[in-house]
């Protein structure tokens, strides 16, 4: 009877445990599974902030500085961030612009806009020279660099430089040349940019505004915009307006495009170039300067990905100062009188609206 009073006493137990275990169940219901996982921390708190890249592109603040516009004068504005280092603020609208995005406009791989607005690229060959624009009393030659792609069958080019034919004092014709310095390694603060006059350069002090007027061309004036280097503009009173910025291709340029140049002994420093022409003739030619003609109709296939104006060779110059291209108008100092009632085009704002190549203007 002990060993089964025994087995009795146990078997009590068990059956009290249970019967506790039982009712702290019914009190607590057991934990959903995914309860049991380790709680993790607020997103917000799970994501610190990174430290920004030093090598960003930090777009420039800039401000309206005409004085006739009061109510947008002296207001600061960011740069677009399609173009966070090149933009002026265009004070009648009172809204930041981007330079190459303008009728005029020459820049990149080069993508040109007309004056009718009209975006199309012209390639044309490194190391050669093709007539931009070319009038009776006005001739533009560019030249370009570039690097062959293998895998084209064609250059990447840049307009390294242009070369400026134009009738100043008594006729006289004036040679101005615009460019950018070869350099392996770009630095902002160092002045890239070369001018000359008639073979004399052109010494202009490296500061913001700084401005030089032409002892013998007295039309002339150049002056350095939005910082001490890489930036100016040329006038000639009467004839155009010309924004020059010197630009390297970056190491992200090259890796987003292909152009298999970074790291090696030339940036391929290049300008980005905005023209504004007065008074130019119904024969007005050139790459650019045909599309200020009156009865000008593009003939680029716009539908393509990349709208393109081919005819290299009637643009084909044999220096930077030669106007012998096919399409040569420049008659020098002969070019008396002329017509120059040709149709000023309106001011257009453009932009791409669907992140492509195409540019959409208006008026």
């Amino acid at each position: 009877m002990a060993k089964g009073g025994r087995i009795i006493l146990t078997l009590l137990a068990l059956a009290l445990f249970l019967a506790s275990v039982a009712a702290q169940g019914a009190e607590k219901p057991l934990e959903d599974p995914n309860d049991l996982k380790p709680k993790l921390p607020d997103s917000k708190e799970s994501k610190p902030k990174l430290p920004k890249d030093p090598k960003e592109k930090k777009p420039k603040t800039k401000f309206c500085k005409d004085k006739s516009f009061p109510s947008c004068y002296k207001i600061k504005m960011t740069c677009p961030t399609r173009c966070p280092k090149n933009c002026y603020i265009d004070c009648e609208i009172c809204a930041p612009v981007c330079a190459c995005n303008v009728p005029g406009a020459i820049c990149e791989d080069p993508r040109f806009i007309g004056a009718d607005g009209v975006t199309f690229f012209f390639h044309g060959k490194k190391e050669q020279d093709f007539c931009l624009v070319t009038d009776r009393d006005l001739h533009i030659n560019g030249h370009f660099i570039g690097k062959r792609s293998p895998n084209m069958t064609r250059d990447f080019t840049w307009i390294q430089s242009i070369g400026i034919l134009f009738s100043g004092n008594n006729n006289k014709v004036h040679k101005l040349h615009l460019g950018a310095l070869k350099t392996s390694k770009w630095q902002e603060s160092v002045d890239h940019t070369t001018i000359s006059l008639d073979g004399v350069p052109v010494i202009l002090p490296e500061e913001d505004g700084a401005s030089w007027k032409s002892p013998t061309a007295s039309s002339l004036s150049i002056e350095r915009k939005d910082g001490a280097t890489n930036h100016v503009t040329v006038e000639v009173d009467g004839k155009f307006r010309i924004t020059a910025r010197v630009v390297p291709i970056t190491e992200e340029d090259s890796r987003v495009h292909g152009y298999g140049i970074a790291g090696g002994d030339d940036c391929f420093a290049h300008l980005e170039i905005g023209f504004k022409f007065f008074g130019l003739t119904r024969d007005v030619h050139g790459v650019l300067g045909q599309t200020y003609r009156d009865d000008y109709v593009s003939r680029v296939k716009m539908s393509a990905a990349m709208p393109i104006m081919g005819g290299e060779p009637k643009y084909s110059s044999s220096n930077l100062f030669s106007t012998d291209c096919a399409v040569a108008k420049f008659a020098g100092s002969s070019a008396v009188g002329g017509d120059h009632a040709i149709r000023q085009w309106p001011d257009m704002l453009c932009g791409s609206r669907m992140g492509g190549p195409g540019t959409v203007c208006k008026r």
